[in-house]
């Protein structure tokens, strides 16, 4: 068989619960997956994004095309290895061209166990995701293009979904540990944190590398603690602060541990918390509140975020399918944040007390400083309880 004719014929397919098939070349793991099919518009972070814990249980469909070209480096992982289940693109990854690159990221994908298929009509299927909501998908990948549609599609169609998936389990810590390494600043890269700091507990339901770099760069001596601790365990730590993380899956199947935990919390003591993306709606969930299932979700690097207090208007990044029902928030819990795409919440705090958390993802910096002022927030209202 000639290149032309081997490079024509598909390496790989992505098959639809409704029967329909995407065919494509594939690149990275092979054999097969199943997941939700979610896109990303954001046009840089691949490799943040692919490491993400709040995508366990997700294939993301990537917007912009270049995928690839500034290769992969173990300072942009957000965990130790890929949580997303897989990547869809419109072109084949290019060689990288970028001096912090290590290694491709085709053989990056390989080496961990995560499929990838290009030349894909990645429009079409971020219109049909908008339209039809985030579908269960099969995506395969087999170098000879031996692909059995009827079994993929069966595959795709039993999937349970995210709704009442408890998936913080899978990606948290296995025991607790102290993090100090502070954000990436030219040109010592990352540094540590060497003088003392306020003492924050902080849940990881699945948290990425950059919050907990961000809390100690702010000023945050950190002990991250596995997301089922309990209300005890947190504080036997005698924490100034405690923080809620992003994670993956249906909040409410995460909160059947965690709420209670934070409740106890809030009870016990006057502690000022912070929660970030799961983390905020663990707090909802917490305070009252409900949180829904959205048709598509929002996950990208341009969303546009208002605060109902200042007017002021941040550009953020958002990954979540999730959302907290403003409508449901009780006496005493304000919305503070809003998407300006839908409406829909992107923030809350008590009116009385110093606990707050919101949506969206200020440590990954989209605009770049716009929302790094709620780290600054939490350690001021623990200088201020002191």
């Amino acid at each position: 068989m000639t290149a032309t004719a081997q490079k024509s014929r598909p390496t790989a397919c992505l098959t639809l619960a409704d029967g329909t098939v995407f065919y494509g070349q594939g690149f990275g793991a092979t054999g097969d997956t199943v997941a939700e099919l979610c896109f990303n518009t954001a046009m840089t972070g691949y490799q943040e994004i692919m490491t993400d814990p709040s995508y366990a249980g997700q294939v993301v469909t990537f917007t912009f095309p270049h995928i690839g070209n500034t290769g992969v480096n173990p300072e942009d992982d957000e965990t130790g290895d890929p949580v997303a289940a897989g990547m869809v693109v419109k072109w084949d990854p290019t060689e990288p061209s970028n001096w912090r690159s290590t290694e491709r990221l085709t053989d990056w994908l390989a080496k961990r166990g995560r499929i990838g298929i290009g030349g894909i009509d990645t429009r079409r299927l971020t219109r049909a995701i908008r339209q039809q909501g985030a579908p269960h998908v099969a995506l395969a990948h087999d170098p000879e293009g031996n692909f059995d549609i009827e079994a993929l599609v069966a595959k795709a169609r039993a999937f349970s979904g995210l709704e009442g998936l408890d998936l913080a389990k899978d990606v948290t810590c296995a025991q607790s540990y102290k993090w100090d390494e502070m954000r990436w600043a030219w040109p010592d890269g990352y540094t540590k944190r060497s003088t003392p700091g306020r003492k924050v507990v902080a849940l990881d339901f699945g948290a990425k590398r950059n919050i907990l770099r961000c809390l100690a760069s702010a000023g945050c001596d950190v002990t991250v603690l596995p997301a089922t601790a309990s209300a005890e365990e947190v504080l036997a730590h005698n924490p100034e602060g405690v923080f809620l993380s992003n994670g993956p899956g249906d909040p409410a199947a995460t909160g059947a541990y965690a709420v209670p935990m934070i409740r106890e919390v809030l009870d016990k003591t006057d502690l000022p918390v912070f929660g970030i993306c799961l983390g905020h709606q663990m707090l909802a969930l917490a305070l009252g509140a409900k949180t829904i299932k959205m048709n598509h979700g929002h996950h990208g690097a341009n969303h546009p975020v208002k605060d109902l207090d200042t007017g002021k208007v941040e550009i953020t990044s958002m990954n979540h399918g999730f959302t907290v029902d403003s409508q449901t928030l009780p006496d005493g819990v304000k919305e503070t944040h809003v998407s300006l795409f839908d409406g829909s919440n992107c923030g809350i705090s008590m009116t009385d007390r110093p606990v707050f958390s919101v949506q969206y993802h200020p440590e990954a910096s989209p605009g770049p400083q716009d929302s790094y002022y709620l780290f600054e927030r939490f350690v001021a209202a623990m200088d201020a309880r002191a």
